[in-house]
């Protein structure tokens, strides 16, 4: 069996009622369904045409009772827990995360420094001024250093 249905088409056959049965079928790596309709037997696909497979067979249950279909045949016989993934995470996510809370928290540290400056009743300095007083530090650093040598 090659042809597969996708959600939609599904959905109008249901509303159609023409929907005469389904099959929900074990397999490794949780749950998939046969359509039957007339003389025509298809999968359901995901989204990207490939049979779709449900992990958790409650998600399933809901998934045909959310359709309107309430009874079906299940045939277990495939059906392998132990080749169903433990995690579902990614590595990169981890990283991911880190990397959006650093920004947020670097984002939250600039605008208190942009809040406190503006608050701050000091006349404000030119950019000259600035870079002369580091230009000093820098300065006195060297002959600080210079010296120790």
């Amino acid at each position: 069996m090659a042809s597969t249905i996708d959600h939609a088409t599904l959905e109008k056959l249901v509303e159609a009622g023409v929907v005469s049965g389904a099959d929900v079928i074990g397999q490794p790596g949780g749950w998939g369904v046969i359509v039957k309709y007339g003389t025509t037997e298809c999968a359901l696909a995901a989204k990207r045409g490939a049979v779709r497979t449900f992990r958790k067979f409650e998600t399933l249950v809901n998934y045909l009772k959310g359709l309107g279909i309430d009874q079906y045949n299940v045939n277990a016989a495939n059906f392998d827990a132990t080749a169903l993934k433990t995690t579902r995470g990614r590595p990169d996510s981890a990283a991911r995360m880190r990397n959006a809370f650093e920004a947020g928290t670097h984002v939250d540290w600039m605008q208190q420094k942009v809040a406190e400056s503006l608050a701050d009743p000091r006349p404000n300095l030119s950019h000259e001024q600035v870079m002369a007083g580091v230009q000093a530090v820098i300065d006195a650093k060297r002959k600080q250093h210079a010296g120790k040598a």
